[in-house]
């Protein structure tokens, strides 16, 4: 009985080395190559008082503040930015985007449907506040034009998510 257990060791070890030293097992994962990288803004909008968002907000860049209130539903007299969060787009996975951390109130799930270019990337976009799918889509983003949601009203104004696929 002991031989057997000893045949049987070394026939297991022997399978180990063969399976390792397989081409076949060595192969990259083509499905996690990143192929882009995702950024997901909160800003706070509001036509009252902007310091009712607290102290842990920035002051937005001009061309921000330009961009944001082109937009009837998005035109607001002052803008504040809360958080952001950058994430790799993969060929093959999905991925979350958790602006506001430590805190989950607002996440993006997302993850690529089709072909995409350099400029260019398909993707299937869920929104989730309070840890509820509030908003999916299937939305192509191109690099410089960002994706403005207006979101739920909050401390006398609005949160606005902005994502935007960035340059390499």
């Amino acid at each position: 009985m002991k031989s057997l257990r000893s045949i049987l060791s070394c026939l297991f070890a022997l399978a180990l080395l063969v399976i390792a030293s397989n081409p076949l097992h060595a192969q990259e994962d083509l499905g996690g190559a990143k192929i882009g990288t995702l950024k997901v803004s909160v800003y706070y909008a509001t036509n009252g008082d902007p310091s009712a968002a607290g102290e842990r907000t920035e002051k937005i860049s001009e061309a921000t503040k330009k961009n944001l209130s082109a937009t009837e539903s998005l035109r607001f007299t002052n803008y504040l930015a809360m958080g952001a969060d950058s994430k790799p787009i993969f060929k093959s996975y999905e991925n979350w985007a958790q602006p506001l951390k430590p805190a989950d109130e607002i996440l993006i799930r997302f993850e690529t449907r089709l072909e995409h270019t350099e400029n260019e990337m398909p993707l299937n976009l869920d929104l989730w506040l309070s840890r509820k799918k509030v908003l999916k889509s299937d939305i192509t983003l191109k690099q410089g034009q960002p994706l403005y949601i207006l979101g739920p009203e909050w401390r006398g104004g609005h949160l606005i998510i902005a994502v935007e696929l960035t340059p390499k």
